[in-house]
């Protein structure tokens, strides 16, 4: 029978060093009652310390929602009913889990993302804000798809947040740095897509579940905080943007309207090295 437990499902590639901030946040949380799933596609994985609530997993480098969806398998399997996926380069709130069990009691069959901010010295624009602001600054509170360009983008992104965003709201977007649920959205969604293999395979999950009648929501009380792309080698890197442009044209010819397909299409000819 399932059981209340939630399962935070993360995954990891060479970067270990971000696990010890990762794990030290969850040490602290109000609600115990949760495990870790965590995957690892590091080609040779170093032998990392793992607190007794993680359940280590080394995998075939087969991408991110690979690794996702062998961690939902395996909390099928044994019997959890509460998922959440989490990007490995966050902090959490210490009211995170049970905060987000309740989120998923209260919002059955639906997906939810939460509150997350830069962590602090990880923002994009660090002149902009003064000290007494860092850790407060907005990654996403929301998310919006743009069909004329085939872009998922974020609300509230740079902003400070002065409780601008405190309000459960449907959303349209949501990002798989946290995405939560329970079984009934698997039954109902699918697994993710793992013709992806890295970004957009959240972008798609979110069209499919749309499709399928499941309600896309922002709930403020999930909280984290993100050490913007440290599991992709940085924002902006070469890494980052070969993913990003494929898997865009990916999406576009999937779900966009025509116009915008014949766009990203004739812009990836263009544009692709």
């Amino acid at each position: 029978m399932p059981h209340d437990d939630l399962l935070i499902i993360t995954c990891t590639y060479r970067n270990y060093s971000i696990l010890k901030d990762f794990f030290s946040s969850l040490d602290s949380q109000t609600d115990s009652a949760f495990s870790v799933f965590v995957g690892d596609t590091t080609e040779e994985p170093q032998n990392v310390a793992m607190p007794t609530y993680a359940r280590y997993h080394h995998l075939d480098n087969k991408g991110y929602a690979y690794c996702l969806n062998k961690g939902i398998q395996y909390g099928i399997q044994h019997g959890y009913h509460f998922f959440c996926v989490v990007n490995s380069d966050i902090t959490f709130d210490s009211k995170f889990v049970a905060n987000t069990k309740a989120s998923i009691k209260k919002n059955s069959s639906s997906l939810m993302g939460g509150k997350i901010y830069y962590a602090p010295g990880y923002e994009y624009h660090k002149d902009r804000y003064q000290e007494k602001d860092l850790g407060k600054v907005l990654w996403y509170a929301g998310g919006i798809t743009d069909w004329q360009n085939a872009y998922t983008l974020h609300v509230g992104v740079d902003e400070v947040d002065v409780g601008q965003y405190d309000t459960l709201t449907p959303t349209q977007f949501i990002t798989g740095c946290l995405m939560a649920f329970d079984e009934s959205v698997i039954r109902k969604t699918g697994y993710f897509d793992e013709s992806y293999f890295l970004y957009y395979e959240d972008a798609d999950f979110c069209e499919r579940a749309k499709r399928a009648q499941v309600p896309l929501l922002y709930d403020p009380s999930l909280v984290i905080w993100h050490k913007n792309s440290q599991s992709t080698q940085g924002a902006g890197s070469v890494f980052q943007q070969r993913y990003q442009k494929r898997n865009r044209l990916r999406y576009a010819l999937a779900y966009a309207p025509l116009n915008t397909k014949l766009h990203v299409f004739i812009n990836y000819l263009l544009n692709h090295d």
